[in-house]
């Protein structure tokens, strides 16, 4: 009788673990306007990661949330050889309470923009993610003229999700991500919002 007890005590603990809350942050969301606004939102775009780095597993789905977006916006999006053209960058951790923070997967170009942007590595781990772990992913977007160097438009997106949550598939991720981006395109120049 007390072994039965204490068996019934234990499976109760283990299912209150299991059943956490899911948690999903606000997308976080800064941009950075260039000096020739007007350009933006029109014309033809190319949707590209940047080169000589291990891609991402899941480049085609945030290329794909992406150019979505894009021509949202008016942009006639072309597989290559856009008058313009968005590079993006993505960066993926686990952060989990017990061992910290590991990379995922991170797949982009060495630096999106002259704003404040960072050097992208390529690294491309398959680490699913546990209930109790928040997948932490970024996105970042620079769009530049197709023979140009300097940038139009700079964004970035973050957003945290658990494991247990709607958004750690990656596909919806993508989506609510791509969207918070460029919602109210281009943005505040240097403003940081937030996006439920």
């Amino acid at each position: 009788m007390i072994r039965r007890s204490c068996t019934i005590v234990l499976a109760c603990a283990g299912l209150a673990a299991c059943a956490a809350p899911a948690y999903v942050s606000p997308v976080e969301v800064t941009r950075f306007v260039g000096a020739a606004p007007a350009q933006l939102g029109t014309g033809t775009i190319s949707v590209e990661f940047g080169p000589g780095l291990q891609r991402s597993p899941n480049e085609s789905v945030y290329r794909t949330a992406v150019e979505r977006e894009l021509a949202s916006l008016g942009y006639s999006v072309r597989p290559s050889g856009g008058a313009q053209v968005a590079q993006v960058s993505l960066e993926q951790f686990v952060d989990d309470p017990d061992a910290g923070r590991r990379p995922v997967s991170v797949g982009g170009g060495a630096s999106v923009g002259s704003y404040g942007s960072g050097v992208g590595l390529g690294i491309g781990l398959d680490l699913t993610p546990r209930a109790a772990e928040r997948l932490d992913t970024r996105l970042a977007v620079a769009i530049r003229p197709g023979a140009g160097t300097e940038n139009l438009w700079e964004g970035r997106a973050q957003m945290i999700a658990s494991a247990n949550s709607n958004y750690a598939d990656q596909t919806a991720a993508a989506a609510r991500l791509a969207a918070a981006l460029f919602s109210n395109f281009p943005g505040i120049s240097g403003e940081t919002i937030q996006v439920d």
